[in-house]
């Protein structure tokens, strides 16, 4: 019974289509020929789960033309990989090789952009990169440590000290 009193078969009695041999202890006293026949059958039936199948219209209605675009190189990969390596291996290199592709790019955009978009007095903007002071306590050599920032302009200059205009 499901919760609430509703039953789980609708109020229909339910049927055993598995027959008697069902227990395996029936099995082992003997099947006949017919019975063996029924029961390969009735195992055959109770498998859900068919092979993968590709089905050209599903994938066209699923990816649209601009995924389709940028899928076909690697897609392409993979259906030469498939021979040699089985489809399973061969759609992993393909996964990967995408995910690869994508950190290295997102490496390559980071490394230009902290590159060439640096916050300097030239710019509002930029990625603006602050180093500590080492720290001198008593009993290291050179303590009292004197900044090296001297007058008021040494402070916040963003490089303009060493601008050549």
């Amino acid at each position: 019974m499901v919760a609430g009193g509703a039953s789980d078969t609708g109020g229909v009695k339910p049927m055993a289509i598995a027959g008697r041999m069902v227990r395996e202890r029936e099995r082992l006293i003997g099947m006949t020929s017919d019975e063996r026949a029924w029961r390969k059958q009735w195992l055959k039936d109770q498998e859900l789960h068919h092979g993968p199948r590709k089905v050209l219209a599903l994938e066209l209605e699923l990816n649209n033309p601009i995924k389709r675009f940028y899928r076909a190189p690697l897609d392409k990969v993979c259906s030469v990989l498939t021979p040699a390596l089985g489809f399973q291996r061969a759609f992993t290199v393909r996964y990967w090789t995408g995910k690869a592709l994508l950190a290295l790019t997102g490496l390559y955009a980071g490394a230009y952009y902290f590159k060439y978009n640096q916050n300097d007095w030239t710019r509002k903007g930029g990625w603006r990169v602050i180093s500590s002071r080492k720290a001198c306590v008593p009993g290291d050599e050179g303590y009292p440590k004197v900044s090296d920032r001297s007058a008021p302009a040494d402070y916040a200059a963003r490089g303009f000290k060493e601008s050549p205009l």
